[in-house]
């Protein structure tokens, strides 16, 4: 049998993971892409670089919406540059797993399927493996042998409770909540609080550097934004307790959501999930004391992995790697969906 070359790919809307067997090494780009008209102009971090600072002829943004392809073929000029730029190239008989939420339509399956059969890259096998299924395997979890097991993947555009229990996802839950709806609630707060406009951009970096939900420290970052009132561009000191604010209004919803899908739980599952607590995952979990906020609003125990978005991508790794966990990849054609 000839070499089949073998990649694990976790398309998400902030970013895309990629893990090359040939290579045995993981590479993370930011998934987003400017153009203007059918002209490409910058791919991956290049792109994010000019996020908010280009003309109106120019289109800056991500392929991807809350964790579905929302546009094929810039998706699928973003996966082709990044292994371009990483020196490697899918061959005619490469093999690609990829991580994928829950519940897809046809439509939806079939576009991952064009991702790597379309114009730029073709004659490749597709295999998906669903999302929480590829958490529990980077965590070290076993879904054939674990019995009642939480996981809440906290990503960029989504939040997605999963229970994995006697070998299959028995119930699973998605919220519209992620880091960039953070980000948009940190905006928003801030314009009401200093009547200061900032970008998206702006508010994750002091997301990044000032967030944090419990042992809070009094900071303040110096910002530059649009008056709301005079349209001017405006120079404010911004407290790290306004920014805090913004994160919790969304932290908040997500946890009652999370509260409100445990009490429809069985009461078996429920009490092996509280004995074992819920395993905590997705870029957005770095938060500082995200799962000690959550484990007081819940009751529920928390085990916050350090794999954090890579956490899919590591799961595919370990499923490309060992041949008994193939049966978790199900193989998709364009004709049979």
């Amino acid at each position: 049998m000839p070499f089949e070359n073998k990649y694990g790919v976790d398309l998400g809307s902030s970013s895309v993971k990629l893990y090359s067997m040939l290579k045995n090494k993981s590479y993370l780009q930011t998934n987003m892409i400017a153009y203007r008209g059918r002209n490409i102009i910058a791919v991956g971090d290049e792109a994010y670089e000019m996020f908010e600072k280009t003309p109106v002829n120019i289109n800056v943004s991500s392929p991807m919406a809350f964790g579905m392809i929302a546009n094929l073929e810039l998706q699928e000029i973003v996966l082709y540059k990044m292994m371009k730029n990483l020196g490697s190239f899918f061959s005619a008989r490469s093999v690609v797993y990829f991580s994928v939420p829950l519940d897809m339509t046809a439509m939806e399956k079939r576009a991952y399927y064009h991702v790597v059969n379309g114009h730029w890259l073709r004659k490749n096998r597709v295999y998906m493996v669903e999302a929480p299924i590829a958490d529990a395997i980077a965590m070290g979890l076993d879904p054939d042998k674990r019995d009642g097991s939480m996981i809440v993947n906290i990503g960029s555009h989504t939040t997605v409770f999963s229970i994995i229990s006697g070998s299959r996802i028995i119930i699973s839950k998605t919220v519209p909540i992620g880091g960039y709806q953070m980000a948009e609630s940190i905006c928003t707060e801030i314009r009401k609080r200093y009547s200061l406009q900032i970008g998206v951009r702006t508010a994750q970096r002091l997301k990044i550097v000032m967030g944090r939900l419990s042992d809070q420290k009094k900071e303040a970052r110096k910002v530059v934004g649009m008056d709301s009132i005079s349209g001017l561009p405006r120079e404010d000191v911004i407290s790290s307790y306004v920014v805090n604010a913004g994160i919790m209004n969304c932290i908040n919803e997500i946890a009652s959501e999370m509260k409100t899908f445990l009490e429809r739980i069985p009461p078996q599952i429920a009490y092996q999930i509280a004995k074992e607590g819920i395993y905590l995952t997705g870029g957005s979990t770095r938060l500082p004391f995200i799962d000690k906020y959550l484990a007081s609003y819940t009751g529920y125990m928390f085990n916050l992995s350090d794999l954090y978005e890579n956490s899919s991508v590591k799961g595919l790794e370990i499923i490309i790697q060992n041949k008994n966990l193939s049966k978790w990849a199900i193989p998709v054609k364009q004709r049979k969906l």
